[in-house]
């Protein structure tokens, strides 16, 4: 992509747990960002897909000067640049697809915590859950769990000992600290929902966007449930600088969604993906 498309400029914004790059994909030309994140939990690999096929069909359609999906991409990106950041959590969508060989040093500790099943891995290498590890509500949280019976490393929704103790969570708030971002949108599956609220700090406009993404999708506005809610990146994003944020849960199912869920899920985005752009 970074050889075939001279608008899209592909850099690293930080390296996971194990050691992988982190990946982030610019097009356009301004100083104010909006921001896509997408495989922050490795059972949710098909988010990655789902942002790298857009990142190819909008940098054809900005160098071409085409729409895409009925919007004019030229206008969305006026003044502005779109990062996409497709896999958040690399070791975690690697360990979710090839097991325990994809685990390096933590390799005897994940077999343990995971009973030797991989299939359903969301953590990262050391069974983090990435978005319950943001300082968004994170106390409050971590007793959630605690009432689950979560008390350690895990497949999935252990938030750590501390709040952002994890590069990969660190990557992604140093980078928003350092940028200006406009607003932030994270990509999981599944349930066709829209996240868009998080406490008193919660824009006004962010309920209009997302009524909008829900008017041009067939996707509902929707509530987490207790423990989803706090210490995600949305979550972080609205509490740290009042601007909009969102989680969109693509396709339905149960984790891992099929591939043959893709064309539907990557067709029910596009909309979506352009409206969180475009901010209207």
């Amino acid at each position: 992509l970074n050889e075939k498309y001279k608008t899209l400029k592909i850099t690293t914004c930080g390296k996971s747990l194990l050691g992988k790059e982190i990946f982030a994909f610019v097009i356009g030309e301004g100083k104010k960002n909006i921001v896509y994140v997408g495989g922050t939990h490795g059972v949710e690999w098909l988010t990655s897909l789902l942002l790298l096929k857009f990142a190819e069909n909008l940098a054809i359609a900005y160098e071409n000067e085409e729409m895409l999906s009925g919007f004019d991409v030229k206008d969305i990106l006026e003044n502005k640049k779109l990062v996409i950041i497709p896999e958040l959590n690399p070791d975690g969508i690697e360990i979710a697809i090839k097991g325990a060989p994809a685990c390096g040093k933590y390799k005897e500790s994940d077999y343990e915590i995971c009973k030797g099943d991989f299939s359903y891995w969301s953590a990262n290498g050391r069974g983090v859950d990435i978005n319950h590890n943001f300082n968004a509500g994170w106390e409050e949280l971590r007793e959630l769990e605690r009432k689950s019976g979560i008390y350690g490393p895990a497949p999935t929704r252990f938030g750590g000992y501390r709040p952002e103790s994890e590069p990969e969570t660190i990557t992604l708030t140093k980078f928003c600290r350092e940028n200006k971002i406009l607003s932030a949108t994270a990509f999981h599956t599944q349930g066709e929902e829209i996240y868009w609220s998080f406490g008193k700090h919660t824009p006004p406009v962010s309920k209009v966007i997302a009524r909008r993404m829900a008017e041009l999708s067939t996707y509902t506005l929707s509530r987490p449930e207790s423990i989803a809610t706090g210490g995600g990146f949305k979550d972080w994003f609205i509490q740290e600088f009042r601007r909009p944020g969102y989680t969109i849960e693509v396709g339905s199912g149960e984790n891992p969604l099929p591939l043959s869920q893709f064309p539907e899920i990557y067709r029910d985005n596009v909309p979506l993906l352009n409206i969180a752009a475009l901010g209207i």
